[in-house]
């Protein structure tokens, strides 16, 4: 039960990391401070950060193989990405969304790698 604790509370802060981002990013482009080109680049960049974040705050609440613990949390945030993207905007799948994914994931690897080597003892 503690590991779905910390599972959910590194996914929720991978979550407010996104909104945070997304909501700064969106008011540099409001004001035009911002191109198009440089916020479909933040598109990519903000989900990695976050779940990097996410990753490190799950590592440094293992005990031992971070990498596994990231590896969940990738996989269970691109699942739900994925079944998002298939039911609310009816987008087909394709190649470059698969390569996003598996950047995700390893993202939330090394952040958890990262939190875990991080940890005190």
């Amino acid at each position: 039960m503690k590991h779905l604790k910390y599972l959910g509370l590194s996914f929720i802060y991978s979550l407010a990391c996104i909104i945070i981002l997304t909501f700064i990013i969106t008011i540099f482009s409001y004001f035009n401070i911002m191109s198009d080109n440089i916020v479909s680049i933040f598109k990519m960049i903000i989900p990695t950060i976050a779940l990097l974040i996410g990753g490190y705050y799950i590592g440094k609440k293992s005990i031992k193989k971070g990498f596994i613990e990231g590896l969940k949390l990738g996989l269970t945030f691109s699942i739900i990405i994925v079944i998002f993207n298939f039911l609310a905007f009816n987008n087909s799948f394709e190649v470059k969304y698969l390569l996003f994914y598996i950047i995700l994931i390893i993202s939330a690897i090394l952040g958890s790698m990262i939190g875990i080597n991080r940890k005190r003892a």
